[in-house]
């Protein structure tokens, strides 16, 4: 008889498991076939790529198809290789598909997915709404001399190693160096990143973008189950209370209001100052169908989401670029002679001087860079 059960729980574990993989087959669309509980999410892991590179292949994998079906454990998924398509879901019936899939949750629980990148629905327009205004073009200027203060560091310590004659790591330089001028433009803070290789700024810049088998095993869990596993978090505890505490130290300093500094966190002050963020609805409607007006108190939390991403972002994208631009000057002189004459020549006319307006007059070098 215990036999008989362990028999019953078992097929039914098993049907329980691939419950909905049927679902594209009766469809009619072509879709990469499941594997029990997990459905498509393992082949990342067993092929050890990023997400990026995992549906770039599968977008390969079908050049003559419109869309393809795959599956998120068991919750059936489509990836779309139409334009035409792409272009209704992005903007004609965006308001249907506004749920984004970066976090598998509809509502937010872990503090620092609620970011603008990952966050989703009325979190999402209403924090965009309020900070796409806040990137013009003066803010950034503003921020310019933290910048100027980074540079001149790193050239005095680009100078010592060149005269040491020694080989140097440039990703791991770099890294330290838009480390350190987003640890002043976005939190206001010295992070010595450029003279310290082991500071708590570039330690917590490396945990961010070191995927461990904890975060492989917690990503897979809550890909396959979200709402089973919905209180595991994606990012290391260690991540996310270091990040906090950073960031409420730093706003208790300046008693939660600007401090004149005009960097990120000042920016996030400013927002928070105005009070509550009142918008249109994208989830929620009216009766007659129009949107429904919805209200976000921008609390400690998120604003601390905020300011994470804009580190994260910020200094892993920077260092990625600039590191990689002087690997390919360090292969083409011609190229590096154009762009060190370009330098000179402009710097000249703003009496050797590093400014925001300099830069800008600096075409060649911004090609390179792109």
């Amino acid at each position: 008889m215990f036999l008989y059960l362990i028999a019953i729980l078992i097929i039914a574990f098993y049907f329980y498991g691939t419950r909905n993989f049927k679902y594209w087959e009766k469809q009619g669309v072509k879709y990469e076939k499941p594997l029990f509980l997990v459905g498509s999410n393992l082949k990342q892991f067993i092929d050890k790529v990023s997400v990026s590179e995992r549906f770039a292949a599968f977008y390969r994998a079908y050049p003559n198809e419109r869309f393809v079906g795959f599956f998120e454990g068991n919750n059936p998924s489509i990836l779309i290789r139409d334009p035409e398509l792409v272009k209704r879901v992005l903007i004609t019936d965006f308001r249907y598909f506004h749920h984004r899939g970066l976090h598998p949750h509809k509502t937010e629980i872990e503090p620092l997915m609620r970011n603008l990148f990952t966050v989703d629905g009325d979190i999402w327009k209403l924090m965009r709404q309020k900070l796409t205004p806040t990137f013009s073009s003066g803010k950034l200027k503003a921020m310019f001399p933290l910048i100027v203060e980074r540079t001149e560091k790193l050239e005095k310590i680009a100078d010592d190693l060149a005269e040491t004659g020694k080989e140097v790591d440039i990703r791991e330089l770099m890294a330290r160096y838009t480390t350190d001028f987003i640890g002043a433009c976005g939190f206001g803070i010295d992070s010595i990143a450029l003279n310290e290789e082991n500071s708590d700024f570039r330690k917590l810049g490396k945990r961010i973008f070191t995927t461990t088998k904890r975060d492989h095993f917690v990503n897979l869990l809550k890909r396959m189950a979200p709402e089973t596993f919905k209180y595991l978090h994606f990012f290391d505890p260690e991540i996310e209370e270091k990040t906090i505490s950073i960031i409420r130290q730093i706003m208790s300093a300046r008693n939660y209001k600007p401090s004149g500094r005009n960097d990120f966190i000042d920016m996030m002050l400013e927002l928070k100052e105005k009070g509550k963020i009142v918008g249109e609805s994208l989830e929620k409607r009216n009766a007659d169908g129009t949107p429904k007006i919805v209200e976000l108190e921008l609390d400690e939390q998120l604003l601390a989401a905020q300011v994470f991403i804009f580190f994260a972002a910020g200094f892993e994208t920077s260092s990625s670029a600039s590191s990689f631009l002087l690997h390919m000057l360090a292969y083409h002189p011609d190229v590096q002679d154009r762009c060190q004459k370009e330098v000179d020549e402009v710097l000249e006319k703003y009496n050797g001087k590093l400014c925001f307006e300099a830069v800008k007059d600096m075409k060649y070098l911004e090609m390179a860079f792109k």
